[in-house]
């Protein structure tokens, strides 16, 4: 039996609950917020859609009720405040840093072989505050960002190309954040098929601009984060986990030497299988990518100093 614990019933967490129930992902599904009645309600309103779905898994929502999440496999973390239009990631971690914090440590309790997967901003730092706070092995705490990115890098290939989004291959990695994260144009692809060959060099510049301003041009689209990327994207993780599908998923991994970099969570490409982050995988960058991977990493130890400056960890 496999259990799955979404933590934080807001437009992400429920999308990712939602996404979980309808691909039949885990045998059971919890959804668990701090606000009553609210992860009760979205999981009875899934286990109605499942009447015409193939849904299978059972769906438990609760009100701050960490004894129903024990004996987790994954427990994915979407707590903490949304951005609103204008906000960055980073501005978020005075709230959210003790959000973080307390629900994971909550929930470890209970399901303390646990794989936890990070989905709250800032979420570089929020991983990194996650594998410190707890003494947990690196393999098993992954930030989902690269994963995000890296679907909406997709997402504008397929756009400006005009291909169809599955044939589209792209990867995203250096840090969760409008300025720190790095389409890698140069591995592009279209059915195998360099994206070079479809699109000019300022086409796919512009493809990584939009990329990289995914999140912010939503949020000003929307007034507030967007949830069915980032819900799908942490599902997805989940989902190679559980299934042990040994994917290769662009995600926030702690370092330790690799990419000439250590004690930092960042975005690089990493095997995902059921003990979590099975692998780092190394890739050749151009010089202009390894400049940017330095200049990504700097500015998420910038944040993540503001930790140990405010003793969270």
């Amino acid at each position: 039996m496999s259990k799955v614990t979404v933590i934080g019933a807001g437009m992400v967490g429920a999308t990712c609950a939602n996404v979980l129930a309808a691909r039949n992902v885990a045998d059971e599904v919890v959804l668990i917020d701090i606000k009553q009645g609210l992860s009760e309600g979205k999981m009875l309103d899934m286990y109605q859609a499942a009447a015409t779905t193939d849904s299978k898994c059972k769906l438990v929502g609760c009100t701050n009720d960490y004894k129903k999440t024990a004996g987790s496999d994954v427990i994915v973390v979407t707590s903490g405040i949304p951005r609103k239009p204008g906000m960055t990631r980073e501005e978020l971690i005075g709230t959210n840093a003790g959000i973080v914090k307390s629900v994971v440590s909550q929930a470890l309790a209970h399901s303390p072989r646990a794989i936890f997967v990070i989905v709250s901003n800032p979420m570089d730092t929020m991983a990194y505050l996650t594998l410190k706070s707890t003494g947990l092995p690196k393999s098993r705490v992954i930030g989902m960002g690269g994963a995000l990115d890296s679907s909406r890098f997709r997402c504008y290939l397929a756009k400006a190309s005009g291909a169809n989004i599955h044939d589209v291959d792209g990867m995203v990695i250096g840090g969760h954040g409008d300025t720190t994260m790095i389409p890698l144009t140069s591995k592009a692809t279209i059915k195998g098929v360099p994206a070079s060959q479809f699109l000019s060099k300022k086409k796919l510049a512009q493809v990584a601009a939009d990329t990289m301003v995914g999140g912010a041009t939503l949020t000003g689209l929307l007034g507030t984060s967007a949830w069915y990327a980032p819900g799908a994207a942490a599902a997805s993780v989940v989902e190679s986990i559980l299934g042990d599908q040994k994917r290769i998923i662009p995600c926030s991994c702690y370092l330790e030497g690799e990419y000439g970099q250590s004690d930092i969570m960042i975005g690089v490409p990493a095997v995902i299988g059921r003990k979590g982050i099975e692998k780092i995988v190394s890739i050749d960058l151009t010089k202009e990518e390894a400049e940017k991977f330095e200049a990504s990493a700097a500015a998420v130890r910038k944040v993540n100093q503001i930790l140990y400056d405010t003793k969270a960890i």
